[in-house]
């Protein structure tokens, strides 16, 4: 999905990124000609399986690509028309939780056990607003309660073990936000929490983006939360962007068979169920290996439409119409409907 040109609501703008890394068996690419952009207070759903790339496209924007093994080999990544791929450490130092934040996909592993959940966010405001430890802690009390989490005062001086899944979740939200980004990316935001905490973080991450006016990123594999919480939406596969466009778009109509199969994998409450209906479909297969990707398309072993065509080279990226743009041979051959 072509970048575009930027505009004045432009904030960041990921133009032909590619990330590698060095494996025992030879070089990955696990990121290859990755292209989206983010406007002020819009979310972007960056959705795909597990091993998609979902999550390395995160670390690339935060600049914490491990080094060695991985490497950013090209592309750029332009925040408010600068281009941090250029920029120096001290420089990523001052973006990372300052200008651009993020939510990990597990809390418990992500927060210190040894600190309590009002030094770790006073720590960020500290290294970034210059505000003394008493003024820090303020604004850890006053982020927690924005938060929703009751009894600020009190939570502020316990350990991470002391709170539940979705109160720590709250801290990880808590402290991405304490020093009030322009862009926030939550990774898997709700992963291991019931529906009813996940609608509440949901509820939460869109209250907190009208008041803001934050731009987000939002990962996920449910295509249910994108069509929640989602403007527009790319759809990743094996290190690629197949699909991308506004979510009814994507939702109404999907022109990759990838996307398809997901919205397809979706559940339904049916109240008047009929016998003749198609169960559950599941896409066959597993995302391969980024070391074993053939010549052709990534998806064409688990496609029960590839032709010779899919397994022979890579589709370009077709514009659709309306800023719908996906990547199959299917949609030059007038089958990709």
């Amino acid at each position: 999905m072509s970048a575009g040109r930027p505009t004045a609501e432009t904030l960041l703008q990921v133009e032909g990124l590619r990330v590698e890394f060095k494996t025992r068996h030879g070089i990955a690419r696990v990121l290859d000609h990755v292209s989206f952009d983010l406007r002020s207070g819009r979310t972007l759903g960056i959705v795909g399986e597990s091993g998609c790339g979902k999550s390395m496209t995160a670390l690339s924007i935060m600049g914490l690509v491990p080094t060695p093994p991985g490497r950013i080999s090209g592309g750029s990544i332009r925040l408010n028309g600068e281009d941090l791929l250029r920029a120096g450490e001290k420089r990523l130092r001052q973006v990372r939780g300052n200008e651009i934040s993020m939510i990990f996909q597990e809390p418990m592993t992500s927060l210190n056990p040894v600190y309590t959940v009002g030094d770790q966010i006073a720590e960020s405001v500290r290294l970034h607003q210059g505000l003394g430890k008493r003024e820090a802690l303020d604004r850890a009390v006053e982020m927690l309660k924005a938060v929703g989490i009751p009894a600020p005062e009190r939570r502020v001086k316990e350990y991470p073990h002391q709170l539940s899944g979705g109160m720590r979740q709250r801290v990880m939200i808590a402290m991405a936000l304490a020093c009030n980004p322009t862009v926030l990316i939550a990774d898997e935001p709700t992963t291991a929490l019931d529906v009813t905490v996940q609608a509440q973080i949901f509820d939460l991450l869109e209250d907190l983006q009208a008041r803001t006016n934050a731009a987000i990123i939002l990962i996920t594999h449910d295509m249910g939360a994108i069509a929640e919480m989602a403007d527009r939406v790319v759809v990743m596969y094996a290190g690629r962007v197949v699909e991308g466009g506004t979510v009814e778009a994507i939702l109404d109509t999907p022109r990759h068979p990838y996307t398809q199969g997901l919205i397809a994998c979706v559940p339904h409450l049916d109240p008047d169920p009929k016998p003749e209906r198609p169960p559950l479909r599941e896409i066959p297969g597993v995302v391969p290996a980024m070391t074993d990707l053939g010549r052709g398309c990534a998806f064409a072993p688990r496609c029960d439409r590839a032709m010779d065509q899919c397994r022979a080279s890579v589709p370009p990226i077709l514009d659709t119409g309306g800023g719908h743009r996906a990547a199959c041979w299917l949609i030059e051959e007038g089958a990709g409907g």
